[in-house]
């Protein structure tokens, strides 16, 4: 990797680092997991860079690496590890408490879902990706993100019916 290179990835890192983490954390549930998660991505980004030549967005490739990793990183976890036993999301220090709880309440509601169906829901409310750029980032068809996009809102609306969300719950899949 010559000197450029090493520049363009540090300017990268620095711009897109936070980005990914927190699309990270809504996928993983988990701060720690999250950074474990980034840190894999960008290590394999950085490992790729020479292969794949002039990428014209960096950033595609990182999103995708993420959403691999936490995935991967899911099926190792299985059942071995309860949702229970994390330590409970430290609350930005800004937040008021109504604000915490919705967002812990919705947090919580993330967690319920398969963590695919975790991904294409964060990519296509949180990223803000088409249900094409969604299929092209998780290597399958447009049709599997709308089924995993409705299946995962399906599961959201009864989470957070069932944690007493008292706001309307109107989740609808766009195309």
């Amino acid at each position: 990797m010559t000197r450029r290179d090493e520049r363009l990835f540090v300017e990268f890192v620095a711009a897109h680092q936070e980005r990914l983490r927190r699309a990270a954390f809504l996928i993983t549930g988990d701060w720690a997991s999250a950074d474990d998660v980034t840190q894999e991505a960008l290590v394999r980004l950085y490992v790729a860079m020479p292969r794949l030549g002039d990428l014209d967005s960096p950033m595609a490739y990182a999103r995708r690496t993420v959403v691999n990793v936490a995935i991967d990183a899911a099926r190792k976890r299985g059942t071995r590890e309860r949702y229970e036993a994390r330590e409970p999301v430290p609350p930005p220090s800004p937040d008021v408490a109504g604000a915490y709880a919705e967002r812990t309440v919705v947090v919580a509601a993330l967690e319920a879902l398969a963590p695919r169906q975790r991904a294409v829901v964060v990519l296509r409310y949180f990223e803000d990706l088409s249900v094409e750029q969604t299929a092209q980032v998780m290597g399958c068809s447009p049709g599997t993100v709308k089924s995993q996009t409705a299946r995962g809102l399906d599961t959201l609306r009864h989470a957070l019916v069932e944690a007493g969300w008292h706001h309307e719950v109107e989740l609808e899949v766009s195309e």
